[in-house]
């Protein structure tokens, strides 16, 4: 394959796919001459489980959905040189993970490579990484462990995936009207342009590539009534009646929709995320990261005016009804 073209191609660095910690302090305390030594000296050694293993393994087993090519594609992102990364490789192969591609550069940032690689989402848990990465178009997500560890049976099949809208899905045009103004000034703003699509935000691309896995879905089971559904997408958002229209007007312009949507009217996520347990949850705000984090994975998506050092207070009061 020359080209990935109509591929989810997910961009994981090496961290957020292995425990990588015990090395890291190494090369924190004793530096790279000694981290090297330790590398070298475990390559045989397999790696544990990080933070995103679970959510890559899920979708990479979605591949069984097409006989024909390929729907998802994971390429491994490393700052290790190929000597000290021959670890990570092989800890791949003992775990069974359809990964072939890897970068490896040596202290460098990998994420540079994401337009050479066609990467629809990158995952780190490096925040100047993927804040860097946002900014030059690239799909990113700092992910958070979960605190409470996922149910076994949870583990094993279903693949949910939970998205936030503003600054996630679409940009932060929205919350730009809030920040400057008031909750007031926002409602009245969503009404006004209730028929107008949101401009896209920076995990729209990864977003479509589920639909478009979703919609391989559909067709599997309308010729196998006995397939049962695997991946799930969700909206979980502040907004609630009336800039919820605006949402699905997006999504159905969009050509798509989802599975579940939460319109939660400024409450707290993590209730909600607690019951939903999405494998992983994409919100703008560290607030909502921070409490998500308490029941699921999740992916901090550091753009726009919510991750700016000053910025306006979070949605977390109940939004008020509009009045002119």
């Amino acid at each position: 394959m020359s080209k990935l073209d109509d591929v989810l191609v997910i961009g994981i660095a090496s961290s957020a796919l292995f425990n990588l910690s015990e090395g890291h302090c190494i090369f924190t305390d004793e530096g790279v001459d000694a981290y090297r030594a330790y590398q070298l000296k475990n390559r045989d050694s397999i790696l544990n489980p990080g933070t995103a293993f679970e959510f890559v393994r899920k979708i990479l087993a979605l591949n069984d959905l097409a006989f024909d090519r390929r729907l998802v594609e994971v390429v491994l992102l490393s700052r290790n040189s190929p000597d000290t990364g021959r670890r990570i490789m092989t800890s791949i192969k003992y775990y069974g993970l359809d990964i072939s591609r890897a970068v490896f550069t040596q202290g460098r940032s990998p994420y540079v490579y994401h337009e050479a690689f066609e990467i629809d989402l990158f995952l780190s848990e490096n925040d100047s990484d993927v804040r860097e990465a946002i900014k030059l178009g690239c799909p990113a997500g700092r992910v958070y462990p979960a605190r409470e560890p996922l149910l076994p049976a949870l583990i094993e099949h279903s693949l949910t995936i939970a998205f936030d809208f503003d600054g996630v899905l679409a940009d932060d045009s929205s919350e730009k009207v809030y920040a400057e103004g008031d909750l007031q000034s926002f409602l009245i703003h969503e009404v006004d342009n209730m028929d107008v699509p949101a401009i896209d935000g920076p995990i729209k691309p990864f977003f479509m590539a589920i639909a478009a896995i979703q919609a391989r879905e559909t067709q599997r089971k309308d010729s196998d009534s006995t397939y049962q559904r695997r991946l799930r997408s969700s909206i979980v958002t502040a907004r609630n009646s009336p800039a919820d229209l605006r949402v699905l007007n997006t999504l159905e312009s969009w050509g798509v929709t989802v599975d579940d949507a939460f319109f939660l009217g400024g409450l707290k996520k993590g209730p909600v995320l607690s019951v939903l347990k999405p494998d992983i949850f994409f919100d703008d705000q560290k607030v909502h990261i921070e409490d998500a984090a308490k029941h699921t994975m999740s992916a901090h998506v550091v753009f726009g005016v919510r991750n700016e050092k000053s910025s306006a207070p979070v949605h977390t009061e109940r939004p008020a009804r509009v009045s002119r």
